[in-house]
């Protein structure tokens, strides 16, 4: 947690194979992680909620890891009032204090605007650390909610859909079939939480992407850079907000794994297209074409008639998002009017 940064760690050799790994303390292991403050600092505010909160008291308000990737750590802190937090640590910051500032400031400025995007309270920069605070979501992320951790409602009906066809579970298929699915570590989250989570996260790109100017000197403002499930903070009521926008940007190269690298629309919208499949059920987005017949199925917690329709046009979208060919790719604001 961020209050060990105060405490020495026991000197070991990092293992150089590994750029990051899920274990909670890896970001504390590097003597570029150590330091002792004389004095407080204060938190830059970029809202009202972010005045008055200062450096130690995040530290000792930290009560666990949320999350960890490549850019860094998420952390869930508990203010004095009760107030909660989320903490995104950076681990490689690539541009000086002043720049730094500002473009959390620029992004901050445009995303708070957003009822889409998750709003950035509060910023810091010294020496040793960087982070930023943002609100906090107890239900987590979509791919919290995609990984199995929640409980199956075995009273849901559930759907399949293959990529050459479709057919309906009845009653006495529906039990065996989610427990069999639970085992696999799919997750019972209903179609209809699914469908408007992917609505909420297109509104969220269709915002960034119709900024005006596009770029703020050195900063693209109309770019998200990062869209992943694991950014995709999901309210109690299933409405939908993407985090870190513009975070690639304050830090060095990222690797983002399935998600297309890349500072511009036409990656953000591939991105997306990854988003939809996971979304859908399918645990392996490179192997989703419409060739695919090896047998595997999609579950999906669906009514039948409308809901069942959507499916089809989300996986629809999803491959046409895919598409090798930048652009070919339809635009965001295409993408909103199909899922309206």
């Amino acid at each position: 947690m961020l209050s060990r940064a105060f405490v020495k760690p026991n000197r070991r050799v990092p293992d150089q194979s590994k750029e990051w790994s899920l274990r909670s303390s890896s970001i504390f292991e590097h003597e570029d992680f150590l330091f002792g403050f004389t004095d407080d600092i204060p938190l830059t505010s970029c809202s009202s909620d972010g005045s008055d909160m200062t450096l130690r008291q995040v530290l000792r308000a930290s009560v666990g890891v949320m999350g960890e990737s490549p850019l860094g750590m998420t952390e869930k802190v508990v203010l004095l009032g009760g107030k909660i937090r989320a903490v995104k640590r950076f681990r490689r910051v690539g541009i000086r204090r002043n720049e730094f500032g500002r473009r959390v400031e620029r992004l901050a400025l445009v995303g708070n605007q957003c009822e889409y995007l998750v709003p950035v309270i509060a910023y810091l920069y010294a020496k040793r650390i960087k982070f930023v605070v943002c609100d906090y979501y107890p239900m987590g992320s979509l791919a919290d909610l995609l990984s199995g951790k929640h409980l199956f409602d075995l009273s849901l009906c559930c759907v399949y859909i293959c990529l050459i066809g479709s057919y309906t579970l009845y009653p006495d298929e529906i039990y065996s079939t989610i427990l069999a699915a639970k085992e696999e570590g799919h997750t019972g989250l209903e179609w209809k939480h699914r469908y408007r989570i992917g609505q909420c996260i297109a509104k969220a790109i269709a915002f960034i992407h119709s900024q005006t100017p596009p770029t703020d000197r050195h900063l693209k403002l109309n770019v998200h850079g990062n869209v992943k499930t694991s950014n995709v903070m999901v309210n109690v009521d299933f409405s939908a907000r993407l985090s870190d926008y513009g975070f690639l940007q304050l830090a060095d190269h990222v690797d983002t794994g399935p998600y297309q690298p890349g500072l511009s629309q036409e990656s953000d919208v591939y991105s997306f297209g990854v988003v939809l499949m996971e979304i859908l059920g399918w645990p392996d987005p490179d192997a989703a074409a419409l060739g695919a017949t090896s047998g595997h199925v999609f579950e999906f917690c669906v009514g039948r008639g409308e809901e069942e329709r959507q499916v089809w046009n989300v996986l629809e979208i999803a491959l046409l998002c895919r598409n090798s060919l930048g652009h070919e790719r339809p635009t965001i604001s295409d993408v909103v009017a199909c899922l309206a």
